[in-house]
């Protein structure tokens, strides 16, 4: 499905807005898959929030899932010009997206953890690496630069032998407690699931939108 026509960045609501549809970005005026993409909405109270799960009611825009399209947008008063009505962005709209992001992103990894698709502990992930069962390895933003190094020097190894294995730095060690329910998480291994694909997933659209590089800009 193509885009809407440029007069009109409003999408049909969230029941019309198939997988592999394009959408034109209200803030940078370009044409994205919406995997690429951030839909908001009017909440009642007549502020723009997002909807990252494609499903509340209403007619939305779509802004490139980046932070620097939304800072655009809000600049530039695109929510107001796009749904042609007074519509307000909080003032903390960029922060309290990305909070939404990492949440998606912490509760897939919880979700993964209860189905057993997730090892802790410097120990585990190196076992998981050397076998070759690990997805993907997850550092904890503030954990010690050794463990790093040696973790990081079994995923390139493990890279070698058994194929790829992303390393992540996404979370603080408090965030990774909180997702998996126990305390001191530092390191952790993804293991080969659906359940690890989804977080891979969320994980990707988080640094996304922290970085600026979707689509074909990757």
């Amino acid at each position: 499905m193509l885009a809407q026509p440029l007069d009109d960045t409003l999408d049909a609501g969230p029941r019309k807005t198939a997988r592999g549809t394009e959408r034109l970005c209200a803030s940078t005026g370009t044409v994205r898959p919406i995997e690429d993409m951030i839909r908001f909405v009017v909440s009642p109270e007549g502020s723009a929030v997002p909807d990252l799960k494609h499903r509340l009611p209403g007619r939305g825009v779509w802004i490139t899932a980046t932070r620097s399209a939304l800072g655009q947008a809000i600049a530039r008063k695109a929510f107001a010009r796009s749904f042609k009505r007074d519509v307000r962005a909080a003032p903390d709209l960029l922060e309290s997206t990305e909070r939404l992001l990492e949440r998606a992103a912490l509760d897939a990894l919880a979700i993964a953890y209860k189905a057993r698709r997730v090892v802790a502990g410097f120990a585990k992930v190196e076992a998981a690496l050397v076998e070759g069962d690990a997805a993907a390895v997850l550092h904890a933003s503030d954990a010690a630069p050794d463990g790093v190094r040696k973790l990081n020097a079994a995923a390139r190894r493990s890279t070698e032998n058994h194929g790829a294995v992303p390393v992540l730095a996404a979370f603080t060690s408090a965030q990774l407690d909180l997702a998996l329910g126990r305390s001191n998480v530092v390191h952790a291994a993804l293991l080969a699931g659906p359940e690890s694909k989804a977080v891979l997933a969320r994980l990707a659209r988080l640094e996304r939108f922290r970085t600026g590089t979707v689509g074909n800009d990757r």
